[in-house]
């Protein structure tokens, strides 16, 4: 442990890292939770961190990282006296704690636990599984844990690595600009490695969901058949931003004569969510239970994933991947906590909204998401739902958008006596804004 400690330190100090935009919240009496999807920059974040954003000298942190085979072959106790060995070594305590993919550590929600009502230590953890995230970390850390959501690139941090500067007005020639680089970050993510490192993005993504299925799911949880966990995946890919019926899913495969349980089928694919690979979004409704047994919405983590499972043109499916990176900016509020839940709404009469935002017991926002350059292009049916389900929470006055794709307007539009100001608003500038 002696060795790895001042080895990676050495590591550290000969790094080049891209910041990211995310804030942290700076205090002993809260474990900073560091979540998302694998390989999103969690890790990197923390370097970021070290570096840049804190500063900080050799002596005044210890960083362990629970995934490299140098810690994961050690044994517990000598893992656990790892600030005893940083004591030894610079003759004083780490004011930092970074501990990434903590997870992989057996029992870690005592030993963190330990650590943190000692209240000497800055502690930050990351992990790859939503039992991090502070809704669900284990009983006795919940309430001390502050979510800060890691997930690839957002737009604003594309655009940034692509030295495109951002501001307020664009000429007609930044705009196209603009707007070519959206499809890009449509088309192939905003993984880091993709982008600083130049990987080629199928060979990523190939790799990508192999760890996943193997290392977050297979090995994590005793999976005895990975190719239905293949299958799985194929079928999220293709329900992108749509319902996902694991029902469905379960009679498509018991037709092809696949043996296996409902209950497993649902139990893999929140395994998947756990891994934060996909995003289920519930329908809303009055009663809670209701919403718990409807048929979810699913999302990917990443659009390039999206593109390299369907191989598709991304013409035939950009309404689509429009759909979930503005899922996907909806998600981080919510695990910063900025709103406080995030629905999808359909009545029975297939009345459709993307996004119903509650923010505290209030209906704040609805929100569509269409491929349009012109008002003509919206179909009729997009602004009449919004207008309609207006109508059911007018006491919460929510403020209605049509996400499109570069046409940006206000309107007071009506529809059989149901009235309502629309905000029209391109998607790169509804990215910026989020």
């Amino acid at each position: 442990m002696r060795e790895y400690l001042l080895t990676k330190k050495e590591d550290i100090r000969n790094l080049n890292v891209f910041p990211r935009e995310t804030k942290i919240f700076l205090s002993k009496n809260f474990i900073n939770s560091i979540v998302g999807p694998r390989r999103s920059g969690k890790t990197y974040f923390l370097y970021h961190l070290i570096l840049n954003e804190l500063n900080l000298k050799d002596e005044d942190y210890l960083f362990v990282n629970f995934e490299e085979e140098s810690v994961r072959s050690l044994d517990r106790r000598e893992i656990l006296d790892c600030i005893k060995y940083h004591q030894e070594i610079y003759g004083k305590l780490p004011k930092f704690l970074f501990f990434d993919e903590v997870q992989n550590l057996d029992r870690w929600e005592s030993w963190i636990y330990e650590l943190y009502e000692k209240k000497r230590f800055y502690i930050f953890i990351t992990g790859s599984s939503s039992k991090l995230l502070s809704r669900e970390i284990a009983t006795q850390l919940r309430g001390r844990a502050i979510n800060v959501p890691i997930f690839p690139f957002s737009f604003r941090e594309f655009l940034n690595f692509k030295d495109f500067r951002i501001k307020r007005y664009y000429s007609s020639y930044e705009r196209g600009k603009l707007l070519n680089l959206l499809r890009e970050y449509l088309e192939f993510g905003g993984y880091p490695q993709i982008l600083i490192d130049n990987i080629n993005p199928k060979i990523f993504f190939r790799d990508y969901i192999d760890v996943v299925i193997y290392r977050d799911i297979v090995e994590r949880y005793w999976i005895k058949e990975p190719e239905i966990v293949k299958l799985l995946i194929k079928f999220v890919a293709s329900s992108l931003s749509s319902q996902l019926s694991i029902n469905r899913v379960f009679n498509v495969l018991k037709s092809h004569g696949i043996k296996l349980s409902k209950k497993t089928l649902y139990s893999y694919f929140k395994y998947l969510e756990n891994a934060f690979f996909c995003f289920s979004l519930k329908k809303f409704a009055f009663s809670e239970r209701k919403s718990e047994l409807s048929i979810p919405k699913v999302y990917l983590s990443d659009t390039g994933i999206a593109n390299y499972l369907l191989k598709t043109k991304i013409s035939e499916n950009i309404g689509q991947l429009m759909e979930n990176v503005v899922f996907l900016e909806l998600k981080k509020n919510e695990l910063l906590g900025e709103i406080t839940s995030l629905f999808y709404y359909k009545d029975y009469q297939q009345r459709e909204v993307d996004f119903l935002v509650k923010e505290g017991s209030k209906i704040k926002q609805l929100i569509q998401v269409t491929y349009a350059n012109t008002f003509d292009e919206i179909k009729e049916e997009e602004y009449r739902n919004l207008l309609h389900v207006k109508e059911l929470f007018k006491d919460h006055n929510p403020k209605l958008i049509i996400v499109t794709w570069d046409y940006e307007d206000e309107r007071e539009l009506s529809w059989f006596g149901r009235k309502g100001k629309i905000k029209f608003i391109p998607l790169w500038k509804w990215l910026l804004e989020a």
